[in-house]
C-alpha cells in the first residue's frame, strides 16, 4: 500500500490549499517579525547603530514590498478588465507572493543573528 503525501507538501496539495498555506504563513511571520522588532526596540538604547540600522531597514523594505504588491495588484486588476480574471487562488497566492517572501526572509534573518547589547 502506498502511503499518502502529506497535506502540506506544495506539489500534493490543491492550489486553494497552498493559498491558505501561504497567507497563514505570512501572518505568523509578521507577528514574529513585529514581536523581534519590538524586543529590539525594547533592549537598546534609541541611538544604538543596530537598531536605527533595522529602523532604517524596516521602512526601506515596507516601501519596497509595497510598491511591488502594487505593481502586482495592478497587474491583477487589468487582466481583469481584459477578460483575463483568473481564480481567486490564483490571483491571491500571485498577490502574497512578495509579502510572503519578506516576511518569511526577515523573520528568519532576525532569529538567526544574536541580540546585540549595546
Amino acid at each position: 500500500m502506498q502511503s499518502s503525501p502529506s497535506p502540506t507538501a506544495p506539489a500534493s496539495s490543491p492550489t486553494p490549499w497552498r493559498a491558505g498555506v501561504m497567507a497563514a504563513e505570512t501572518w505568523a511571520s509578521a507577528l514574529a517579525t513585529i514581536a523581534l522588532r519590538q524586543q529590539l526596540w525594547l533592549t537598546q538604547p534609541p541611538t544604538s547603530l543596530p537598531l536605527l540600522d533595522e529602523n532604517q531597514r524596516m521602512v526601506t523594505e515596507k516601501w519596497e514590498a509595497g510598491v511591488e504588491l502594487a505593481a502586482v495588484w495592478h497587474e491583477t486588476w487589468v487582466a481583469a478588465c481584459h477578460g483575463r480574471l483568473p481564480c481567486w487562488w490564483e490571483s491571491s497566492q500571485r498577490i502574497l507572493h512578495p509579502l510572503h517572501r519578506r516576511t518569511m526572509a526577515n523573520s528568519r534573518r532576525l532569529t538567526a543573528r544574536p541580540a546585540r547589547r549595546p
